[in-house]
């Protein structure tokens, strides 16, 4: 798959899914999806997309890491990304945007967006002007309908808060994969190994969604394996901390130390809230009995899977 960092030309004619896709859920692949029927007709799948922090976005938080974000279009026939800053782009009026990007640098047969689409100066253009303005160059549009759950619209907006609340089962269900994230392992004050419960340590950006805080039970991938974890996502009252941190524990893990390495964590289920304990011994005792809600969760949803 080619990443453009800017408008370079596209050497083929192309099926161009338009939008900021943070998140890549449910209405996003929806979106894509008609790009990559645009393939049966000889025309390369090709996305549309910015670069630009969801810190700048109200309500803002990043759903996908932007590695994570490229190899997941890769996997669904995506050929292409631009992947643009937004400052490049947002001051160009509607009519200048298909000209010049969408038919002078994608060379766009196909055009495809989500029913709330909007683009050019302001954002003032929406899905039915891009049909209007895309017919003058010849290139066919495709608009698609909302993704319903529950009655609502799936929306960015909507998982953020879910992920805020807690509610990360809902959250999957809307992106069609769970919340998670991949960071590198920090070295901690390895008070987890002296209560026989070692734990990695990981440090959430700041631009990150963040879950409430709590604990969660979550699926851990690290060397290539996949293990149940349980995750403390806080600031870990008990013994204190500095700074907002994932605390995760595998209650199978039995290999070196991963400190410095890339870990994928999902978040599957919430289990409790963060709370103070009276002392070491109280909180050692329930890091077992979530470790153990944790190993139940997965031997009733994952029965022949390859978790450890």
């Amino acid at each position: 798959m080619k990443v453009f960092y800017g408008l370079n030309e596209s050497e083929m004619d192309t099926a161009v899914a338009l939008g900021n896709f943070d998140g890549l859920h449910r209405g996003h692949q929806k979106v894509i999806s008609l790009a990559l029927a645009g393939a049966a007709d000889g025309l390369a799948p090709t996305v549309l997309t910015f670069a630009d922090s969801p810190k700048t976005v109200p309500g803002g938080g990043l759903l996908l890491p932007r590695k994570k974000k490229m190899e997941l279009l890769e996997e669904m026939g995506v050929r292409q990304v631009y992947l643009l800053n937004f400052d490049s782009v947002r001051d160009m009026e509607p009519a200048t945007f298909i000209t010049e990007v969408l038919s002078g640098v994608c060379h766009a047969q196909k055009a495809c967006c989500g029913f709330n689409f909007t683009f050019g100066r302001g954002g003032r253009a929406g899905s039915g002007d891009l049909a209007v303005l895309c017919s003058k160059h010849g290139i066919k549009t495709a608009v698609a309908g909302p993704v319903l759950d529950g009655g609502t619209p799936v929306s960015s907006t909507r998982i953020r808060h879910l992920i805020s609340a807690g509610k990360v089962e809902e959250a999957a269900r809307l992106l069609g994969r769970p919340f998670g994230y991949e960071l590198p392992v920090l070295s901690g004050r390895k008070l987890g190994r002296q209560l026989g419960t070692p734990t990695i340590n990981q440090a959430p950006p700041e631009e990150f969604a963040l879950p409430k805080f709590g604990v969660y039970v979550t699926a851990v991938t690290a060397g290539g394996r996949r293990y149940c974890g349980v995750t403390n996502v806080g600031v870990k009252p008990t013994v204190g901390s500095s700074c907002i941190l994932a605390e995760t524990w595998m209650p199978r893990y039995s290999g070196p130390a991963l400190y410095g390495a890339a870990v994928s964590v999902e978040f599957l289920k919430f289990l409790r809230p963060e709370r103070k304990f009276p002392g070491l011994a109280e909180l050692k005792e329930e890091i077992r009995r979530n470790g153990s809600q944790a190993l139940e969760y997965f031997s009733d949803r994952f029965p022949n899977d390859s978790f450890v």
